[in-house]
């Protein structure tokens, strides 16, 4: 069964019903879910991505910023673990930086749309293209990320009008991307931080607090996660959903609580 990481780059929890977004809202009522995981410190894109696919906070991959520099100790991320143990994976992303989250040699396909900064349709046409490939080649792990919110954020200031409506406007991306997925397809939907103001990258609430929504077979409908949950636990959680060994230098756990 494949599994697909959806990553809403910015998306504040409190984000989602201010916005009026009704495809987020109804995957989140059959899934299994929580509006208050954890991003990690700094609450910044690229080391939170570092640690959703390493699970591991970036006092240990040593990214503290939007600049990607090697790992001095290495950790086995989760598209090699995946890859490693047969399993075809793909990228999808419009801000190019995140070509760094997996090791070369690892990825069937890797793609970067149009910037994100510059075309508010950017996370369509990144749907687009993921849609076309998963469509064609049946891979069993994709990541689709869409980033165009968070940048409304920079520009308009999070939870004003203009952010809320870039959001409005890519839950239309993602009704398209849940729509057009194989049957049996898991979807991990989260976001990498929250905002406030006009920025992010601190331990306030509002850059903290994150969205951590999983949906398909054998997940729970409709139900609110009471355990802590945080971003390094989406590599385990999903390795686990496509039947591969958490890695043990993995700091984060499997969300049992999620399955049915």
């Amino acid at each position: 069964m494949p599994a697909i990481l959806l990553m809403l780059d910015g998306v504040r929890p409190d984000a989602i019903a201010a916005a009026g977004c009704p495809n987020l809202t109804a995957l989140q009522a059959r899934s299994a879910y929580t509006l208050s995981a954890r991003s990690v410190m700094p609450s910044i894109t690229l080391p939170c991505h570092m640690s959703i696919f390493h699970s591991v906070p970036p006092t240990r991959h040593g990214i503290t910023d939007n600049m990607y520099i090697p790992m001095a100790r290495p950790v086995i991320g989760l598209v090699e673990a995946l890859s490693q143990a047969g399993k075809k994976c793909a990228s999808f992303y419009n801000w190019e930086p995140l070509r760094d989250l997996s090791r070369p040699g690892h990825l069937h396909h890797s793609c970067c749309t149009h910037d994100s900064a510059t075309n508010v349709d950017s996370d369509h046409v990144t749907v687009d293209a993921a849609l076309a490939y998963i469509q064609r080649e049946a891979p069993d792990f994709a990541f689709v990320y869409a980033g165009t919110v968070d940048e409304a954020g920079h520009r308009y200031g999070w939870m004003e009008p203009g952010y809320l409506a870039q959001l409005r406007h890519v839950d239309g991306a993602v009704g398209r991307l849940l729509a057009g997925l194989p049957a049996e397809t898991t979807i991990l939907t989260l976001s990498d931080h929250g905002g406030h103001d006009r920025s992010h990258g601190t331990d306030l609430a509002e850059d903290m607090t994150i969205p951590w929504i999983v949906n398909g077979p054998g997940i729970r409908k409709n139900h609110v996660i009471t355990g802590s949950v945080s971003l390094l636990d989406a590599a385990p959680t999903l390795a686990h959903i496509l039947g591969v060994p958490v890695p043990p230098q993995w700091e984060g756990r499997v969300v049992d609580e999620a399955f049915a």
